[in-house]
């Protein structure tokens, strides 16, 4: 009897070897292998562009189009003033209610963009859906300034992978940006001013909206540091790299790394 309980005594004192010893070699194989996987998948992620490397001092300027117009032609104004051109990204519905905006926009040389077609949250959309609001804003947009949009700022920042697909199924690039003016917090002018000044850098791309209370007090003063500084600020597309290019994890697009032969 005190045998047989001896024997199933190292029965299961085995059992328990031999699954701690598989758990610590799942333990060991996860360890290994996890960073990988992760890295895998963080660079499988479909990301828009945010802010691009680049050698020199150049920067972009962005307005969203959504609603109000009262400001359109006051930003037009103080941009020419300083001779700078920028990306207006505006909503297919604003189109509709401002084409005489639209096309000023385009004649005063700023890139007119699609910002949607109705302003919808894209990450609810199917795939057919997304593109299909995209072409309606597009059509709306080559309607009145003459050319097609190739660059989008998908409403309200938000995207997921079945989005930036969807965008680039159509030859078009996402964009973000880097540096977030917050004016349609209604910030005034000298919080609007220190939060572009203090974060922008070169390759950096600003948000800021045609209709936000105190953009047009803030936005001379930005332009002023910006050439004081250095900066040539251009519209997008002539930010963004074309050809082979990587986006890394924070969304700053660099140059392919050239190919060994």
């Amino acid at each position: 009897m005190k045998e047989k309980r001896v024997r199933i005594f190292l029965l299961r004192r085995g059992m328990v070897l031999a699954l701690c010893t598989l758990a610590l070699a799942a333990g060991i194989f996860y360890v290994t292998l996890y960073p990988t996987s992760r890295a895998a998948a963080a660079s499988q992620r479909q990301l828009p562009i945010y802010s691009v490397e680049c050698k020199n001092r150049l920067c972009a300027i962005s307005f969203d189009a959504a609603w109000g117009n009262e400001d359109t032609q006051l930003l037009i104004d103080i941009l020419a003033k300083y001779n700078v051109k920028t990306t207006f990204f505006v909503v297919g519905d604003w189109v509709d209610k401002y084409p005489e905006s639209v096309k000023a926009l385009h004649d005063a040389g700023h890139e007119v963009m699609s910002h949607s077609n109705h302003h919808d949250h894209y990450n609810s959309l199917s795939s057919s859906q997304i593109i299909s609001d995209i072409k309606a804003s597009c059509d709306k947009i080559e309607a009145v300034t003459g050319r097609c949009p190739t660059l989008i700022r998908c409403p309200y920042g938000e995207y997921d992978d079945h989005v930036i697909s969807a965008v680039r199924s159509l030859g078009m690039e996402p964009i973000q940006w880097d540096v977030d003016s917050l004016d349609w917090k209604d910030y005034d002018a000298d919080t609007i001013y220190q939060r572009v000044t203090s974060k922008v850098q070169p390759g950096s791309i600003v948000l800021f909206h045609n209709a936000a209370l105190h953009t047009p007090e803030a936005l001379p003063r930005i332009l002023e540091y910006l050439i004081n500084d250095g900066y040539t600020v251009v519209p997008i597309s002539q930010l963004i790299l074309t050809g082979d290019y990587t986006i890394d994890h924070t969304g700053r697009q660099f140059p392919a790394e050239p190919r060994e032969n």
